[in-house]
């Protein structure tokens, strides 16, 4: 196979990827958004949190919330966990590095906040212990997953949403993690400010 060959089948994997969460995950979705939409008209926030790529996507997440998505609107309460190398790295530090998100959220989590966690295996220690926290504090949870949904998908309860990638392959669970951000700030943006 030569080299342009190779990254057809890179792209023709994503697009296959792509087609199966379109069948599989337009059902779940809408109720994700519903649940962001309901926590932003109550005047809550919402907090992101990943590690690696997914921490990429989780900031990108909550800038898109804080600024803007396709066209101006007020900015909406996000606050990505992951930025804030100081407090990430005096909690691994003082305490462990699965508390990195779960101890903020002990401090910033309130009652009717979102806590947005990404995750392509589900069994990212620190996420896990974000979700507990989370719910300690009242908090409901949506989470992108993939493969199996990992021991974060046995954490979530009525109040959660499950976003789980129909795919095993991590580059291609994170590509449709970019595309799932999209359409809740999308979908967030039409239903609450029309744009």
């Amino acid at each position: 196979m030569n080299e342009a060959e190779a990254i057809k089948a890179i792209i023709r994997d994503s697009i296959a990827t792509k087609q199966a969460a379109l069948e599989a995950m337009p059902d779940t979705l809408a109720k994700a958004v519903a649940v962001l939409v309901a926590a932003l008209k109550n005047g809550n926030k919402v907090l992101t949190c990943g590690n690696g790529g997914s921490a990429a996507d989780a900031q990108h997440f909550s800038s898109e919330l804080l600024n803007r998505f396709h066209g101006d609107r007020p900015s909406l309460p996000a606050m990505a966990l992951t930025t804030d190398a100081s407090t990430v790295t005096s909690i691994a530090n003082d305490y462990a590095y699965d508390q990195i998100f779960a101890r903020q959220i002990s401090s910033l989590g309130q009652p009717g906040d979102i806590l947005l966690a990404i995750s392509t295996s589900g069994n990212s220690a620190n996420i896990i212990q974000a979700i507990q926290m989370a719910h300690e504090r009242g908090m409901s949870v949506i989470a992108l997953t993939g493969n199996q949904g990992g021991k974060m998908a046995q954490l979530l309860g009525d109040k959660d949403v499950e976003l789980r990638v129909p795919a095993t392959v991590t580059a291609r669970i994170q590509e449709v993690h970019l595309l799932i951000l999209h359409v809740l700030c999308s979908r967030a943006d039409a239903i609450l400010f029309g744009v």
